[in-house]
Formats: C-alpha cells, sequence, structure tokens
C-alpha cells in the first residue's frame, strides 16, 4: 500500500485503478466532503466508491507468507522444532514445511507432500499469473475510464 508502505489489508480499488487498504484510504479520505484525490495520482475519486480487490488480497497474503519464510530462513535452513530436521517438505493439508521425519509421522502419513522448492515456484507462478490478471483488470478499467470520459464531453 502506497499509503501504509506495508502489505495490503483488505485492499480496495478507487476510480483511477488505484490500490489501497481499506483503512489507509477511508482515513486519507476524512480530509475532504465527497471526493477525494488519489493518493498516487491525484485523479479524483468518489469517496464512498471503494471496490474490495479479493485477488490483491490473495497476492498479498501469499508475498507476506513467503516473505515470512524467506525471513526465518535467511542465512540457515529452517529446522522442524520437534525433530530438529531440515524443512525440506511442505505439507498441503497443514500448508506448512515439514521435515522427513514428521512425513512418516500419524500427523502427515497419508497427506499430499511435495519438496518445497516446487511448491516455492508454484506459489511464485502463481502469484505471477493473479499479478498479470490484476494488470489486465487495471488495464481495462483505465480504458473503460477515458472512453467513459470521452462519452461524457460529447
Amino acid at each position: 500500500c502506497s499509503i501504509c508502505l506495508d502489505y495490503f489489508t483488505d485492499p480496495v480499488s478507487i476510480d483511477c485503478g488505484h490500490n489501497f487498504c481499506c483503512d489507509c484510504i477511508r482515513q486519507w479520505s476524512k480530509k475532504s466532503e465527497s471526493k477525494l484525490s488519489c493518493p498516487q495520482c491525484r485523479g479524483m475519486a468518489l469517496k464512498r466508491k471503494f471496490r474490495p480487490s479479493r485477488e490483491l488480497a490473495n497476492v498479498a497474503e501469499i508475498a507476506k507468507r513467503l516473505s515470512c519464510q524467506a525471513a526465518q530462513g535467511a542465512g540457515r535452513e529452517r529446522m522442524c522444532e520437534a525433530h530438529q530436521e531440515g524443512l525440506t517438505l511442505f505439507c498441503e493439508e497443514h500448508q506448512s514445511p515439514i521435515c522427513l521425519i514428521c512425513r512418516e509421522s500419524r500427523a502427515h502419513k497419508f497427506h499430499t507432500v511435495a519438496p518445497i522448492e516446487e511448491v516455492i515456484q508454484d506459489y511464485k507462478e502463481q502469484i505471477q499469473m493473479q499479478l498479470q490478471t490484476l494488470k489486465e483488470e487495471r488495464r481495462k478499467l483505465l480504458r473503460f475510464k477515458v472512453t467513459g470520459e470521452r462519452n461524457q464531453e460529447y
């Protein structure tokens, strides 16, 4: 979010197509009556016309999780607290990294498990696809805004 400079929380889109945390843009909009100036492009938008962005919320959540995992693993391999083994696998059912010993335990024996590197790559690809979808949606909205403004001039 360009207002709080943190991961999006309940992201919303305003008329110009820019996205912000819902609370951030509400706080920003308290400065004006019915319209607000976009914090990024200074374009005018209706104060109460915020559209939720579920796709962006999903992307932000995945990025947040990956960032936390990267921060925890920076400079060292993450270790299983129970077995002091490297966390080399990912349990799909629990959505968490596990070690080889955990894989054979009752808790994970019949779960879908994959090498953590493959799962990371899959998540990266999902993020890229969702980002591309959001960019395309933004382009469509901007084209609609431009054509809508031209139609109002005539």
